[in-house]
């Protein structure tokens, strides 16, 4: 029986990792095994670039943790060497760093399961979230399309100026009524000539 001291230790481990998870918005689990040193410290060092919290843990702390946050569902991918990576704020950096190295890695480095926003997802999930683009890109396509419209007036503005101003568009559109007010009087003196 591990004593009391171990035993403390191992509570405060689990209320950390639960307040991990509850304060996280995605986590994935991954089997981390047959990587080596210099490929860990890489990967370590983009999660940590991206904001990722990556930590390899035993099965029964998370076990534990899961219980207490309701995502004991996981419990199933508690088998083997186990890591989880957590995200607070980037629901896609996880997803896109972890299963591009273990598309990359020959060996038992894998992605087993995770949650988003407090509930268990699925490996098909996880795998959509890992194609998403990175959050400076989503922000960017939606800066471009606000931008669009802007940029297309902008243009037309600059077109009436090359053009001499409103002040030259203006005549050729008072010309174009007068042309057709005059058609008519033309009209109406010829049905008068015929009576």
């Amino acid at each position: 029986m591990p004593s009391a001291k171990i035993l403390e230790q191992k509570q405060q481990l689990v209320a950390d990792l639960t307040e991990r998870i509850k304060g996280s918005c995605t986590g994935l689990l991954v089997t981390y095994e047959g990587i080596n040193v210099a490929d860990d410290t890489k990967l370590r060092k983009e999660l940590r670039e991206a904001g990722v919290q990556y930590t390899v843990i035993k099965n029964t702390l998370l076990q534990r943790a899961f219980s207490e946050t309701g995502l004991s569902d996981l419990d199933q991918h508690l088998a083997g060497t186990t890591a989880i990576a957590t995200s607070d704020d980037d629901y896609v950096a996880a997803a896109r760093i972890l299963c591009g190295f273990a598309d990359k890695s020959k060996k038992g480095f894998e992605v087993k399961g995770g949650y988003m926003d407090g509930e268990v997802i699925s490996m098909d999930k996880i795998v959509e979230l890992s194609k998403l683009p990175t959050r400076e890109v989503l922000l960017a396509n939606v800066l471009g399309a606000f931008q669009a419209p802007i940029a297309s007036f902008a243009r037309a503005v600059q077109a009436i100026v090359d053009k001499g101003g409103v002040e030259a568009c203006a005549p050729a559109e008072e010309a174009a009524p007068a042309e057709t007010a005059e058609a008519p009087a033309q009209e109406a003196e010829a049905t008068e000539a015929a009576e």
